[in-house]
């Protein structure tokens, strides 16, 4: 038996069966390189679920970390540390200016302090019944019971009613459907600029404009979820500005930390001060070691323009997708994308099939694959990522 296999059998006595884990035991990485407990070498095109933006082992960040751990780990948010304002302050210039952070842990988190935050602002603003906020069918905002309530997936609330009261769901990227749920009870609007876990699906620029027009009329606020989009993965620092709107409200977390967990919410300066000191808190959120990767972070995509990259390998990636009779078509925005296979062919089984050929992807429907490498993925991994492909789907017996 290898060491993987032991590992597998521990994990499967002793560890909680909530993930449907592939039979491999990744030891350590580089890039957008990873390898096996046997030294075998994989090219990531799935980053973590869109987490480590950076690549793996990224030196500054390392370094921040490395640095921080063995200077001071965590002293709780009673009190100041050296790293979370500047971060809230580059976080807050990028979008925009006039706005204030709380730190989380998580997306999940990062959403939770959204909707108690407009929660709050509504009923201080339109009395005790405006707490209802209105998301859309296909979203994912997390799986606390709370961001499970606002996520739009029948099918993952179904075991765990009754659900937090105050969501309700409309049709992703109709207007109409939008209109006709905002009643004088909505507090607030939380949609993603691109429905991730829901298939990679961009919202039309139109929409998330005439839905910024919506809310101002009604009187909700607008909440977009940048969790699995922001911080350059779209092409852009926020999926929301490809339709140049601005937010009252914008969660982020995945690629904030490159690994190490951290979520932010930020919300206009008008906006955030409906919380008083104990209306929201934290143990761990912005915690010195968390921050300090964030910082690493953000300097370091700020230095190499990383939308810039994302938007230009982006587009090598998708023309190499579409390339592929086996794709049926090809979406999404900057380095989120989704290939949708042809009729027959199972993206599960595909995804089990390049992990098999060294190719790190992820079944994000039935019938489509997610590719979300680092930013910093170059040309020749893209190709060497697509002929893997190719060759996986050729070998499937799909009809070209």
């Amino acid at each position: 038996m290898t060491v993987t296999m032991d590992l597998i059998a521990l994990d499967a006595e002793h560890v909680m069966g909530t993930y449907g884990r592939f039979p491999v035991e990744f030891v350590r990485g580089s890039g957008t390189e990873l390898f096996d407990a046997e030294g075998r070498r994989y090219l990531d095109f799935l980053s973590g679920l869109a987490v480590t933006s950076l690549g793996h082992a990224h030196p500054a960040v390392a370094a921040a970390i490395a640095e921080q751990a063995a200077t001071l780990l965590h002293t709780s948010n009673l009190f100041h540390t050296e790293h979370q304002a500047p971060v809230a302050a580059t976080l807050d210039r990028l979008l925009g200016g006039g706005g204030r952070v709380f730190f989380a842990n998580s997306g999940a988190e990062a959403n939770e302090c959204a909707i108690k935050l407009a929660r709050r602002y509504g009923q201080q603003h339109g009395g005790r019944d405006r707490y209802h906020v209105v998301s859309a069918y296909g979203s994912f905002h997390g799986r606390t019971l709370t961001t499970l309530a606002a996520t739009g997936q029948p099918q993952k609330q179904e075991t765990f009613q009754p659900l937090p009261d105050g969501f309700r769901q409309v049709l992703f990227d109709d207007l109409d459907a939008l209109a006709g749920a905002l009643d004088g009870r909505v507090c607030a609007v939380l949609l993603e600029a691109v429905q991730g876990e829901g298939g990679v699906q961009p919202a039309s620029p139109e929409y998330l404009r005439a839905v910024r027009r919506l809310c101002d009329e009604r009187e909700a606020l607008l909440i977009v979820d940048e969790v699995q989009t922001g911080l350059g993965r779209t092409g852009r620092w926020f999926g929301f500005e490809h339709a140049d709107i601005a937010p009252d409200i914008v969660t982020m977390a995945k690629a904030l930390g490159n690994g190490v967990p951290i979520g932010a919410c930020w919300a206009r300066a008008e906006v955030a001060s409906a919380f008083a000191p104990g209306d929201h808190a934290t143990t761990f959120g912005g915690q010195p070691l968390a921050t300090s990767a964030a910082r690493a972070v953000l300097d370091e995509m700020l230095a190499i323009d990383a939308p810039a990259l994302a938007a230009r390998a982006g587009e090598r990636l998708m023309r190499a997708l579409d390339a592929l009779p086996q794709v049926r078509a090809v979406r999404g925005l900057g380095l989120l994308i989704a290939a949708e296979l042809v009729d027959g062919l199972d993206a599960a089984a595909i995804t089990r099939a390049c992990l098999d050929s060294g190719l790190v992807v992820n079944a994000v429907t039935p019938t489509a694959l997610r590719f979300a490498p680092p930013l910093t993925v170059s040309d020749a991994e893209i190709d060497e990522a697509v002929t893997l492909l190719a060759g996986v789907l050729a070998a499937s017996g799909a009809a070209s």
